[in-house]
């Protein structure tokens, strides 16, 4: 169960607030800033722990599959996968078991989120072959100088 209450309501009333946090988690939504969740630390924990306990058992049972079930396996949830070469899927499903078990590891979802985003990009290159044509011709000229990268 996940209650959302305001900010004010938590400082308002915080025992009340822990006593929501107790029965689930609890966002916290602020005017001046994104959300909260408060949950508590004994979940946190038994989630982390189950998350990297799966990404464990994932990345045993990826290790003594063929290549090929692996990508058919991915394919359902990554449709995308199809159009990208065989070694690039095969490829594909090993970087994403070591960034599911990285990211299980961290407790941080965000390196198997950009494994994931990668992969996508790559593959939107390979359905657009007058693109994949263009990014994979050799240069033969000189472009000139490359500017410095430039900050967000």
């Amino acid at each position: 169960m996940v209650t959302e209450v305001q900010w004010s309501e938590l400082q308002r009333d915080p025992k009340g607030v822990a006593a929501l946090a107790d029965q689930g988690d609890v966002i916290v939504r602020r005017r001046d800033g994104a959300a909260l969740l408060l949950i508590r630390e004994d979940h946190a924990r038994s989630s982390a722990a189950g998350a990297v306990t799966a990404a464990r058992g994932l990345r045993g049972m990826f290790t003594h599959l063929p290549p090929h079930i692996v990508v058919e396996a991915l394919l359902d949830e990554f449709p995308w996968v199809d159009v990208l070469p065989e070694p690039e899927q095969q490829q594909f499903a090993h970087d994403f078991v070591r960034a599911f078990q990285a990211s299980a590891e961290l407790g941080h979802w965000a390196t198997l989120e950009q494994t994931v985003h990668e992969w996508r990009n790559t593959a939107i290159i390979y359905a657009d072959p007058e693109l994949l044509a263009r990014l994979t011709e050799p240069v033969v000229d000189d472009l000139g100088p490359v500017p410095a990268p430039m900050d967000d």
